[in-house]
Order: C-alpha cells, then sequence, then structure tokens
C-alpha cells in the first residue's frame, strides 16, 4: 500500500512542511496543447528579458469528440493531505509539480517528497480553517485572494522559472499581479521579477488562472474584483483574459483594445483555461446565482458582463460573444480546467475536465463539433439551446460528486497521468467536508 503525505505530520518549526515518504511523484500536465494567445501585460520590471519558451505546437483539426459516455468508475489516490487550501497545479515535463496554497505559499512535489518552495514577500495574509473544522465561516482571513495561479517555464528544469499570480498587500490597498521567480537563488521568493502588476483585486472574483497557451504565451484569467463595470472596459484589467510573453509584453497577434494585454473582456470572474486538440482556447467562469459558463475565446471578443447572462439577453445582443454552455438555475461554481489527453482514465480522453465547488463534482464535458454525434446524455446535461455558441455541443456528465468535497483543479502529467486538489478548508465545504485528512491532492485512477 502506498503511503500518504502529511503537512500536519511534518510541520517544520516555521510551519513550512517538508514531507517524505509519499507514494509516488507527481507528474506534471503537459503545456503542449494550449489555444490562441491573448493581449499581455506589460513588465514592470527592468531585468534582461527571458528566452520566450521553447515549444512546438501541431494543431490537429481533425480531432474528434467521443461518441460514448464517460466512465464513472474513478477512485481517488491520495497522494498529500492536509495541504491548506490548494489552488493550482502546474507540472513540469520532469514531472516536479508545483502545488500553490492560498495562505501564501508554493509547494514541490516530487520523488515523493513535497517541500516549501517560496513565498512572495508581499503576499496577503491569507488564512484557513483547520481539518475537521465544523463551522462554516464562509469568508476566511484574506476572502478569495491569496497565493492563486501558477505556471512553471515550459523549458524547465533548463529555464528554472516560475510564473505566480497572488494577491499583494500594498499601500493602497491590495492588488493581484503576476510575478516570476528564479528557483535556482537561494532564496526564491526573494528572486522576483514583476511581470503584471495592478491588476485589481478585491475579496471576491480575482479571477487567478496562469498558464503558458500552446504558442509559449502566457494566459491569465482575470475577475471584475466586484467592480462590475471595470468587466465592460477593455482598457481595464478587470473581467479580462490576458495574454502576454514571459517578460508582461502584449503577445504578439493580441487584438487592438483598450489594454494591449487584454485578449478577451466581459468576464464575470473567469478561473479555467484549456485547449482544444486544433488551438481552440476556452474558459470557465462563475456566474451569479448560477448562470457558470464556458465560453470559446476569441481575441477582440466582448463576453457580456455584467449586461447580459440570460438567454433573453444573449438573443437580443449582437455584440457579444455566447457562451458554449449557461448552467442558468444550477450553480456548479467550475474553476479549473483540462483537455485530457492521457490514458490513466482513458474513457475521458478528449473530453474537457472541469472542477466544481459549490457542486463538489468533477464534470466531464464532452465538445463535439456540428459535424459529430454526441454521446448518450444519461445523468448529464446537453447544451444546444438556440442562444448559445453553436460551434461546438456540450455533453456534460458529473462524476465524483461529494467523494472530495470542493475540486479546484484538475492537471494531467506528462505520462497521462491525471490529478485534483481540493479546496475544503476555505470555509465553504458542506458537510461532511473539511475532514481531518483536507485539504488534499489525489492520483484519479480506473477502478480495477
Amino acid at each position: 500500500m502506498p503511503r500518504t503525505c502529511s503537512r500536519r505530520r511534518a510541520l517544520a518549526a516555521v510551519g513550512t512542511a517538508l514531507v517524505a515518504g509519499c507514494s509516488q511523484p507527481g507528474t506534471p500536465p503537459s503545456d503542449s496543447s494550449s489555444g490562441s494567445d491573448r493581449p499581455t501585460e506589460t513588465s514592470t520590471s527592468t531585468s534582461t528579458p527571458v528566452p520566450e519558451p521553447d515549444v512546438s505546437f501541431d494543431p490537429d483539426d481533425d480531432w474528434r469528440a467521443p461518441t460514448d459516455a464517460p466512465a464513472t468508475n474513478v477512485e481517488t489516490n491520495v497522494l498529500v493531505e492536509n495541504l491548506e487550501i490548494p489552488w493550482d497545479v502546474s507540472v513540469a515535463a520532469n514531472g516536479d509539480l508545483f502545488i500553490t496554497e492560498r495562505v501564501g505559499r508554493v509547494t514541490r512535489f516530487s520523488a515523493g517528497e513535497l517541500d516549501a518552495v517560496l513565498s512572495p514577500a508581499d503576499v496577503i495574509g491569507a488564512g484557513s480553517v483547520p481539518p475537521g473544522h465544523d463551522e462554516r465561516p464562509w469568508w476566511v482571513d484574506g476572502g478569495e485572494g491569496g497565493t492563486l495561479g501558477v505556471a512553471v517555464h515550459p523549458n524547465y528544469p533548463d529555464v528554472e522559472l516560475l510564473f505566480v499570480y497572488y494577491t499583494a498587500a500594498v499601500e493602497d490597498g491590495p492588488v493581484n499581479r503576476i510575478s516570476r521567480f528564479d528557483l535556482s537563488a537561494d532564496d526564491p521568493g526573494a528572486a522576483e521579477t514583476v511581470v503584471v502588476d495592478g491588476i485589481p483585486a478585491s475579496n471576491i472574483h480575482d479571477g487567478g488562472r496562469l498558464t503558458f497557451g500552446p504558442r509559449g504565451r502566457l494566459w491569465a484569467t482575470v475577475g471584475d474584483a466586484g467592480e462590475e463595470s471595470l468587466a465592460a472596459d477593455p482598457s481595464s484589467l478587470a473581467g479580462s483574459i490576458l495574454r502576454v510573453t514571459v517578460d508582461g509584453e502584449p503577445a504578439p497577434g493580441n487584438p487592438d483594445l483598450g489594454d494591449p494585454r487584454v485578449l478577451t473582456y466581459g468576464h464575470r470572474n473567469p478561473q479555467g483555461l484549456a485547449w482544444l486538440p486544433d488551438g481552440t482556447a476556452l474558459a470557465t467562469e462563475h456566474g451569479p446565482s448560477g448562470k457558470d459558463e464556458l465560453n470559446r475565446l476569441e481575441g477582440g471578443a466582448n463576453y457580456g458582463w455584467p449586461d447580459v447572462r440570460t438567454p433573453e439577453e444573449y438573443r437580443n445582443a449582437a455584440d457579444v460573444h455566447r457562451p458554449l454552455f449557461n448552467t442558468r438555475n444550477t450553480t456548479w461554481a467550475p474553476t479549473g480546467c483540462l483537455f485530457y489527453t492521457g490514458d490513466a482514465v482513458p474513457s475521458w480522453r478528449n473530453r474537457l475536465l472541469v472542477g466544481g465547488l459549490r457542486s463538489q463534482q468533477v464534470v466531464v464535458a464532452t465538445v463535439t463539433r456540428p459535424d459529430g454525434d454526441p454521446p448518450p446524455v444519461g445523468d448529464g446535461r446537453r447544451f444546444d439551446a438556440d442562444w448559445l455558441d453553436d460551434a461546438y455541443t456540450v455533453t456534460a456528465n458529473p462524476v465524483l460528486q461529494d467523494e472530495l468535497g470542493r475540486v479546484r483543479h484538475v492537471e494531467q502529467g506528462p505520462d497521462g497521468a491525471l490529478y485534483a486538489i481540493t479546496s475544503n478548508r476555505d470555509g465553504r465545504a458542506n458537510e461532511p467536508f473539511p475532514r481531518e485528512r483536507d485539504d488534499v491532492l489525489v492520483r484519479l485512477e480506473v477502478t480495477s
């Protein structure tokens, strides 16, 4: 039987986990399948520019979605327990797995060991509830901010750089920023270069997903920070998808909007990014009172927030990009997502996997072209209404309901292994979560 890592059993005197004896090294997600690039934010750094990622992307325009129903015989193998609100996972090609914990920490899971990597100097003092906590405070210290997205340089370990999206405490109040850290330094947390600064921050709607796209551009999701009107203004970074270079410059090919780093705007609180094999970019987005969405990203497009969110509003808004799905009165709270290409769960290959917070599940979404045959609906939902984006039909099936609690992100390793992290210690989980082992990093596998 493999042994499970526990931060609680291995806390160092300073409160940082150094955990050994885990079952297997984590395997990182491949970044080679990303989608179209969007505008990036101008760098505030004066350091020497770093080389752009050396990646190749061969779009598969002939790919087809599965026509059968996704399997549900999937089990979870806990690799690490007692994490503190893990928010994102980025896996390098060598198998190192980088994890952010919202309390201000970045750790690395490698060769069965969990080690502290860095803590940004200006990160806000976010908190978490204890494992097994039976109260539901809803708000913990830091609200929805803290150490959020993480993206390891695609050429790591040859290029020892890690990019982190985090909420910083500054004189005028909190801001979100994207920084890169030199992991070869004696103190990586002090070896910081700010790439994008001044991203609006608040107790809510901080966005935060950070990942490299298929052509080596850096993408980030930004929430409206509770200021709804900012999302409709492309000169503001709030409520947008950013696409930049590793130095924070606008990515080549970005649209001519107010801020050249903004790829798309009119988003409420997007928190997931994934790409189809042909390079089509997708983003998940939290809605108000349900109305969660999956959007197909096109440079320069307006996605409607805060003015458009209902079927009738979409029908009457000619200049707003329609969603691939909108959950209407049902709340999924979709967050991190992944287009899965591995074989650990063969039935999920070539499907979009989406973490669910309020819904406490993983959504397996089959994204079918108009000329394809969608799979059976089963216990899921088909999204093909006339007011939706007709580029694809989405069939969504729930799995692992209430087995892990609040699933924050699903990620893939270079060998096809499949991982998930939970967000049960943020004060919002439904019973019986958080359990004494929460939060966890798990590997998903097919039951025998």
